[in-house]
């Protein structure tokens, strides 16, 4: 592949990837311009101005992040779920296809597992997978982690 071609490439991946950021902001997400976004996000349109996620964080294709909390059996058919605020902080990578229940606080530095389910809060500089998600490592910084 030639020069020319490959930087034609990394700018319409460069716009790509802000269409995707500005179609989410003007939904109402709080989601910062340096993020990475890939396709096929799902992001709760109940509460979108309950999403908010910090600078240079990567959200992978097919993940779910709510804003809501589960609805009860006896309401179905009704969406009637608690409004809740859910962060991710900066300097994250979100695995493909995990899930980020409502009202979970992830913090800075944060990897999360592709297919983890994440039901509560995650301190900074932590590797968590599994479903439900637990620990796998904590203390880390991102130059530690090859991406």
């Amino acid at each position: 592949m030639s020069e020319e071609t490959k930087g034609l490439r990394q700018a319409i991946a460069k716009r790509v990837q802000w269409l995707r950021w500005y179609r989410y902001k003007m939904a109402g997400y709080d989601i910062h311009p340096s993020c990475e976004i890939e396709r096929g996000l799902n992001l709760d349109r109940y509460f979108p101005q309950g999403i908010h996620v910090g600078a240079h964080t990567i959200l992978t294709s097919r993940v779910t992040i709510l804003s809501h909390k589960l609805v009860p059996k006896k309401s179905l058919g009704r969406y009637d779920g608690e409004k809740v605020h859910t962060y991710i902080g900066e300097w994250c990578v979100i695995g493909i296809g995990a899930v980020i229940m409502g009202g979970v606080r992830i913090g800075d530095q944060c990897v999360i597992g592709s297919g983890a389910v994440i039901t509560k809060d995650v301190p900074s500089n932590t590797i968590m997978a599994g479903n439900p998600a637990r620990v796998v490592r904590e203390g880390i910084e991102m130059e530690d982690i090859k991406l």
